[in-house]
């Protein structure tokens, strides 16, 4: 059985972080197996969005860290798991953290990279490198970015977990829901953002991740340059037909 399971279905890819005996830990067969799948989602036109969990009672624990004790060299064709991170908030496609238990350092990092995250209510999260006299990379930078510097602080510093329900009040996910009910809700979100047209999802996408560090009349001009491409698509021509005839448009992502 594959450690990351792959799956397509109506344009979606569906990954799974798949080894439930170690809390979904990132080792190299992991790291191999998301670079091969995070691929397919950003080469394959036929791939509109992704969601990605784990099974069992983990996300991910992060990095391995008895793998990491061996000090092992070997690197994957991404380099290392913090790759994914940047990688993951530069894939121009839609993506939904299905976060169904311990998502934790590296594993956090996964799912803060997403565009939206939903957790299941026996979530949570943390950053514990601090108890294993590790350092660690998504938390200074991404944990950082997305919640009061004082909030990041102590969660990096004490290593202590908190529970979804604190999460979603600290906006780290965007809704907690009953843990049988996490895929159908992913599943209700991630289907929403396919019914509109793929070109537009991700020109938006990219407009705000590659505008973050300029100045508003650089972003303004970006985001014309991007809207003035979507603009000569056969989705756009297609969308303003379907509203001038009163039914539903047909995408093509073309």
């Amino acid at each position: 059985m594959s450690v990351v399971e792959f799956e397509v279905r109506e344009k979606v890819a569906y990954v799974t972080l798949n080894r439930p005996e170690k809390l979904n830990a990132i080792n190299h067969d992991v790291l191999d197996g998301c670079t091969e799948a995070f691929d397919e989602v950003k080469f394959n036109p036929d791939i509109w969005g992704m969601v990605i969990t784990g099974t069992g009672r983990a996300f991910s624990t992060g990095h391995d860290l008895v793998e990491m004790a061996k000090r092992t060299e070997r690197r994957t064709r991404t380099g290392a798991a913090t790759d994914f991170y940047q990688f993951l908030q530069e894939l121009y496609k839609p993506t939904v953290a299905a976060i169904n238990g311990l998502c934790l350092a590296q594993g956090g990092g996964i799912a803060l990279s997403c565009d939206i995250r939903i957790a299941s209510e026996e979530a949570q999260f943390g950053w514990p490198q601090v108890k294993r006299g590790i350092s660690s990379t998504s938390g200074p930078t991404i944990l950082f970015q997305q919640v009061p510097k004082n909030i990041a602080m102590e969660m990096l510093f004490t290593g202590d977990f908190i529970p979804a329900e604190r999460a979603l009040e600290l906006q780290m996910v965007n809704h907690v829901v009953p843990h049988d009910k996490l895929m159908e809700k992913a599943e209700e979100v991630i289907r929403k953002i396919m019914a509109n047209a793929p070109l537009s999802v991700r020109a938006i996408k990219e407009t705000g991740v590659r505008g973050l560090d300029m100045n508003m009349e650089q972003r303004v001009r970006l985001a014309s340059l991007i809207s003035a491409q979507v603009s000569k698509s056969a989705d756009t021509a297609e969308g303003l037909k379907a509203f001038a005839e009163k039914r539903d448009p047909v995408w093509t992502g073309k």
